[in-house]
């Protein structure tokens, strides 16, 4: 992280953003000797030789410099990168698109498939699709997800013991780009919950996640993926500024996009403002394998059982008794309750009025403000943690 200016804002909201001071972090160019492994820069964007890289994997001190390059790019650098060919052979690629596609077909029938990023029917996504292609068949999950240049990737960013998520997103022919965000953590807050995160948790929001993609098919600039603002992650107020008309406007003027193969996977920071493009093909399915990964270092010191918890306060704050303030409630609320909702189960438990389904302590809150009763209360958590449950 650059060093913190005293005089910087605690808190950045709209008034922190200044789309000058932005157009400056943008308007900068990769340095190919910050990049020494990379093969080719297309757009601001390190683009990597999977077959040169496979070889050094099988080294510790080869394999610490990609990692450490890698890094240095994802934070200091134009924020994201591609590896052509990030799989040797690809037959695991070709297995678990076959079986996502049953997937995709069998949720269909039961109507439990849901995009809650696109207009119906505009395209498919499989949510939680590691676990859906692990149950499906273990033997194509291991060859799909036992590829040392995704974990080196993972790692370099994250450390080790890091935390693999993924979502497969397929987009049709007409499919719509997507408008520009940053994203998870702070990018799947509203923007009024982000202003109350102080300045420095925003700078450690990207840090937490690494997003990045494995291509299942081949893709033009026409399929339209995804689309990325280099150098615009080091952009502090970020998270406030990218809902803003002139930032949007600004990242539809600059933005670049690298067409990506069968078998490529581009990683990038989560902070960098991106969008996915449009489908200007008549005939490309673009298949891609979204990966969310998390930091080893995103959980609590102790397991609470919170839903015990806020079973047996529940009625005590609504009785009224303890004679407490609406803050001291609110407080003790927060002591309580679970206030983020996620890890969660996105087919079951998806976002309501946001980008997030809504959290235990807000149903706490809910529940108060509509005098819920007791058994009521607990009914709505029941609910909530049957949507939860993988």
């Amino acid at each position: 992280m650059k060093d913190l200016d005293q005089k910087a804002p605690a808190y950045f909201t709209a008034d922190s953003c200044d789309i000058a001071e932005f157009a400056a972090h943008c308007a900068q160019s990769l340095d190919p000797q910050s990049v020494p492994l990379a093969t080719e820069i297309i757009s601001n964007v390190a683009v990597y030789d999977g077959a040169t890289l496979r070889p050094m994997m099988a080294d510790p001190d080869q394999r610490q410099a990609i990692m450490a390059e890698w890094a240095h790019l994802l934070l200091h650098g134009s924020g994201a990168f591609v590896i052509r060919a990030a799989y040797a052979d690809t037959g695991p690629i070709d297995a678990a698109t076959t079986l996502y596609s049953d997937i995709i077909a069998a949720e269909k029938a039961v109507g439990t498939a849901a995009d809650h990023f696109a207009a119906a029917g505009a395209n498919d996504r499989v949510w939680n699709s590691l676990q859906k292609l692990c149950m499906a068949d273990p033997e194509v999950f291991a060859r799909y997800f036992g590829n040392p240049l995704i974990e080196a990737a993972c790692e370099a960013w994250l450390g080790p013991n890091f935390q693999m998520t993924a979502q497969v997103n397929l987009v049709r022919p007409g499919g719509a780009a997507q408008k520009a965000h940053r994203d998870y953590h702070l990018g799947f807050q509203t923007a009024e919950d982000c202003a109350r995160y102080p300045a420095h948790v925003h700078d450690l929001s990207p840090v937490m996640t690494l997003q990045g993609g494995i291509a299942h098919c081949d893709m033009s600039v026409e399929a339209g993926p995804t689309k990325l603002l280099p150098f615009s992650q080091s952009y502090r107020p970020g998270y406030a500024a990218y809902r803003l008309p002139a930032f949007r406007d600004y990242f539809e003027d600059h933005f670049v996009q690298l067409p990506l193969f069968k078998g490529d996977a581009i990683f990038f920071n989560p902070a960098l403002f991106h969008a996915g493009g449009e489908n200007r093909t008549a005939d490309v399915q673009r298949f891609v394998n979204l990966l969310q990964v998390g930091s080893a270092m995103g959980r609590t010191l102790e397991n609470l059982d919170r839903d015990a918890m806020s079973r047996v306060l529940y009625p005590v704050l609504r009785s009224g008794l303890s004679g407490m303030t609406e803050a001291e409630v609110d407080a003790a609320i927060s002591a309580c309750a679970e206030g983020y909702p996620f890890p969660t189960n996105l087919d079951t438990d998806p976002p309501i009025g946001g980008l997030a389904p809504e959290s235990m302590a807000a149903l706490f809150r809910r529940a108060l403000a509509e005098g819920m009763a007791a058994e009521a209360f607990n009914a709505a958590l029941d609910a909530m943690a049957n949507r939860q449950r993988a």
